[in-house]
């Protein structure tokens, strides 16, 4: 059987282009892999999309739609690195240290087990019932950036308990007044002050339900549970909206709903190990038509 003429040229041009679309996939590969969490990839894919547009732009010689599109793609990428900035800073440190391997390892995410939850429900139900006011930040998704706190409180990385949160809200302890802040079975900080929000509010609501308003609204990351101090009803904020009064079992059922999915989370990097070997087939078969060998049918990505 008598293939294609094969032209060098042409064929060293296709191996430019190859190895140029594989770098590019390789660093987005990279990007996606700080970031992290598949729910984030969208900005990702929108970055993505931008780039696309921007490409077929120059090709179709759009001088005008290419300048516009270079400035969008580089204001993007400027409020990607501001929007997952701890995301990056860690990165960053780890390039840094020359430890480029551990960045294809993402931390592992503290899982949020049933018995984190029943401390929480616990230690709420107990303060609720004794009329002592309480404020939590319950981390959810992603990171949480503490700087996002007004003040970060005291630090104390302690293990979950209801012990624990009932005492910190004790009325005469330093911390009462503050927020504790959790991330899956810990308690990493206590005393802190968080953002009120701006929105008007009921004039039945005090200061820890403007607090947790506040914090919700700028981080879809956390849940707020608020336990009121004069009548002992308890409230979940989350994105801004406060979902009052709760029974303790109508709060376990929320946040159960909140946590059963992260502990089967789904990261971007198997999407797109998965993208990866798609186009790998196809890339191979395609090269084997253009050199003129027997190819097997064109493989059917079916997933």
């Amino acid at each position: 059987m008598t293939g294609f003429p094969v032209d060098p040229g042409a064929l060293l041009q296709l191996l430019h282009n190859a190895l140029d679309l594989g770098l590019v996939a390789a660093l987005f590969y990279g990007v996606s892999l700080v970031i992290g969490e598949y729910p984030n990839l969208w900005t990702l894919r929108g970055l993505l999309v931008l780039v696309g547009a921007q490409v077929l732009s120059r090709i179709l010689q759009l001088e005008l739609l290419q300048f516009v599109l270079e400035k969008l793609v580089l204001g993007a990428a400027v409020a990607l690195a501001v929007i997952f900035q701890v995301e990056f800073r860690r990165a960053l440190e780890l390039l840094g240290r020359g430890k480029l391997l551990k960045l294809f390892q993402p931390p592992a995410s503290v899982p949020k087990t049933e018995s984190a939850i029943d401390e929480i429900i616990d230690a709420v139900k107990e303060l609720s019932q004794n009329r002592v006011g309480a404020l939590m930040v319950v981390e959810t998704q992603g990171s949480l950036d503490s700087r996002i706190f007004v003040n970060s409180g005291v630090t104390l990385n302690g293990e979950l308990s209801k012990e624990l949160l009932q005492t910190i809200f004790q009325p005469k302890t330093l911390l009462h007044d503050g927020a504790v802040f959790i991330r899956g079975s810990r308690v990493l900080a206590a005393g802190v002050i968080l953002p009120l929000s701006e929105r008007s509010a009921s004039r039945q609501l005090g200061t820890r339900h403007r607090a947790a308003m506040g914090i919700t609204e700028r981080s879809e990351n956390c849940l707020c549970i608020v336990v009121s101090e004069e009548t002992g009803s308890i409230t979940l904020a989350e994105r801004g909206k406060l979902n009052r009064p709760l029974t303790s079992s109508k709060l376990r059922e929320l946040l159960d709903a909140q946590f059963t999915p992260l502990t089967e989370r789904e990261t971007a990097a198997p999407r797109l190990g998965h993208l990866g070997r798609a186009l790998g087939s196809q890339g191979k078969w395609f090269l084997r038509r253009f050199l003129g060998r027997p190819a097997p049918p064109a493989p059917d990505d079916k997933s």
